[in-house]
């Protein structure tokens, strides 16, 4: 059985809302807000679809990166992949 965390604190650092929503729009195409909140597998397709596709594929993942950063600055998406809350 691991180790249990002092009582009172959280297991997880809490991810900054503003920072992960910001990295999705300027850098969406590249996955980076996804790798920042923890969605690793998700982070690598949209890093290897951009690269790829020599960069055809970054225009989808664009848009993706910069829905997904619209999503977290709306409070759509608050929570990162380990269910923590996103701080603002």
């Amino acid at each position: 059985m691991p180790p249990q965390p002092p009582f009172g604190q959280p297991p997880y650092e809490q991810k900054s809302k503003l920072a992960a929503g910001l990295l999705g729009i300027f850098l969406g195409g590249l996955g980076i807000h996804n790798f920042y909140l923890g969605y690793q597998s998700r982070g690598l397709i949209q890093l290897l679809v951009s690269l790829l596709t020599c960069g055809i594929g970054a225009v989808p993942m664009s848009i993706w990166g910069l829905i997904e950063g619209i999503q977290i600055l709306t409070g759509s998406i608050s929570v990162d992949a380990n269910n923590v809350p996103l701080k603002d």
